[in-house]
């Protein structure tokens, strides 16, 4: 599992920072979370294939959230994309998008989805055989929700040495890396656990932003091996972060103590601070295993 941080920053975009955006790669997959404008160039920045990216998921239709997805779409269509593209955001988005590309003449030569929400529960809007995205839902002033990755199905290591010494078939290999016990011919049942290691552990992935401090998340978020959560003040404007409804890394700290995540991913800073040390210094006041979201950095989540 990889993230690349396209764009961190809250509001508009500047020369040296640009507003939200991500890519995460689990399992073969390829997602892009959130798209602000400038986030084309931040993805060939990135070195991301265009042609990879299947479904978009769009948090809230703030423009420092969702103005770069109208671009990305024409774009798409420029590069001649036939692969179907599906978008996963609030209700609203699909008229605002259809309405943009009617009014400019523009379409798509391939097909594109929108997956509309409008839930204020958590609800599984995409799975298949080997990951599943959940909505976190989020109190922020438009309607908002995180999203939570997780990888399914992880496939046992196959016991290469015991295969052969039951000469098994290598047609049954599938069945046994996915659990399954072997009969041989002559009746006896090999149980999976002397054919197989035990799997890779499942990883997971929060991706909370815009939020207030909402302890109501953390059930949701509980365990995971990565949360990315907003932290747009430190605790010297905790007044600005009640007003427009945003978090401090300390909030964003407490949240990830409190739901017991392995790595807290702080990102979204309000551009009037002049170093974003300051809000890792004051996470680890509360957390201790933070790390800054920057404009193109990677995270290769082990």
């Amino acid at each position: 599992m990889k993230l690349t941080i396209l764009g961190c920053y809250a509001a508009t975009p500047r020369t040296i920072s640009n507003p939200t955006s991500q890519v995460l790669e689990i399992k073969n997959r390829v997602f892009l979370i959130d798209c602000a404008e400038g986030t084309q160039v931040q993805l060939r920045k990135s070195k991301v294939k265009f042609s990879k990216i299947n479904h978009i998921f769009i948090s809230h239709l703030h423009g420092d959230h969702f103005y770069g997805l109208v671009g990305l779409i024409s774009t798409f269509m420029l590069l001649n994309r036939e692969s179907d593209l599906t978008v996963y955001g609030p209700k609203g988005i699909k008229e605002i998008i259809l309405l943009q590309l009617r009014a400019s003449g523009s379409f798509t030569g391939y097909n594109l989805y929108f997956h509309e929400l409008e839930s204020n529960q958590s609800e599984i809007i995409y799975e298949d055989d080997r990951v599943v995205v959940k909505t976190i839902p989020l109190k922020h002033r438009v309607y908002t929700n995180g999203f939570l990755f997780q990888e399914k199905n992880i496939e046992r290591k196959l016991n290469i040495e015991a295969v052969e010494n039951y000469e098994i078939d290598k047609v049954y290999f599938n069945k046994i890396k996915y659990g399954g016990d072997i009969t041989l011919d002559n009746g006896t049942i090999i149980p999976n656990s002397e054919l197989t290691f035990d799997p890779q552990v499942a990883k997971s992935y929060a991706f909370c932003s815009d939020t207030i401090y909402d302890e109501s998340i953390i059930p949701l978020i509980e365990n995971v091996d990565y949360l990315y959560h907003e932290s747009t003040f430190l605790e010297s404007e905790a007044h600005l972060s009640d007003r427009t409804m945003h978090s401090t890394a300390k909030q964003a700290a407490t949240i990830a103590l409190k739901a017991k995540v392995k790595h807290l991913i702080l990102g979204h800073y309000s551009t009037r601070y002049g170093n974003i040390e300051y809000f890792k210094t004051e996470a680890q006041t509360i957390f201790s295993n933070v790390l800054l979201a920057d404009d193109g950095r990677e995270f290769e989540m082990e």
